[in-house]
């Protein structure tokens, strides 16, 4: 039975990741690097800034260099973002109606928390999240479960009663290992660069809410 639903966030709440590439793509110029679209689609759409900075500078980025150099690129980001903020086409309306339906709701990304308070602030749907969880919560990143477990756990449900939302291959495999249903947003990615997922959507318009329960029937 559906019991909660939980988010993820770029990619699948708002459509960040073209100003995080954008954000990146000003903080490598300053180092000579230029990574590719393709290398961001594989190295950064769903991955922690800890791993990201560590594999395009090639070198273990950690402790207090890594909340320096995060601190730089999120700076970059919030000044492109902060006028931009934009749900996904039909984001509001369907998480409204998971509210008018009583489910608990959950946000649970791989970005910093002043990512994810920027975004739940700006759309007011904070006071409406009963679990908000950022990768300064977790020990172990995406593709461990530990996001979502720790999610439903604050939540008070089974993770067999969850269902996650997901935009990237890491973040649909902790659903997934996290023993979730997962619907998989591809905003980012197609289906075949994402783990087999229990459904898919490009949107949420038209999302219907009974359909999704009878995933868990």
């Amino acid at each position: 039975m559906l019991k909660a639903v939980i988010f993820d966030m770029d990619g699948v709440i708002c459509h960040t990741n073209p100003y995080h590439s954008v954000a990146f793509q000003q903080f490598f110029a300053k180092r000579n690097l230029n990574p590719s679209e393709e290398e961001y689609q594989e190295h950064m759409y769903g991955k922690n800034n800890g791993y990201i900075l560590s594999h395009f500078l090639g070198r273990k980025i950690d402790g207090e260099e890594l909340a320096i150099l995060e601190d730089e690129k999120e700076s970059l980001f919030w000044e492109i973002y902060k006028t931009e903020v934009d749900p996904i086409p039909g984001f509001m309306p369907f998480f409204q109606n998971l509210k008018k339906s009583s489910l608990p709701t959950a946000v649970a990304t791989s970005a910093p928390r002043a990512n994810l308070e920027l975004i739940i602030n700006t759309l007011e749907i904070s006071n409406l999240m009963n679990s908000q969880l950022a990768s300064e919560d977790v020990i172990k990143h995406k593709p461990d479960p530990e996001v979502y477990l720790k999610s439903a756990d604050n939540l008070g449900i089974t993770p067999s009663e969850c269902l996650v939302f997901e935009d990237s291959f890491s973040g649909a495999s902790a659903g997934l290992n996290a023993g979730m249903k997962v619907v998989g947003v591809l905003s980012s990615h197609s289906k075949e660069e994402l783990p087999a997922c229990h459904y898919y959507i490009e949107n949420y318009l038209g999302l219907d809410l009974a359909h999704l329960k009878e995933l868990f029937k």
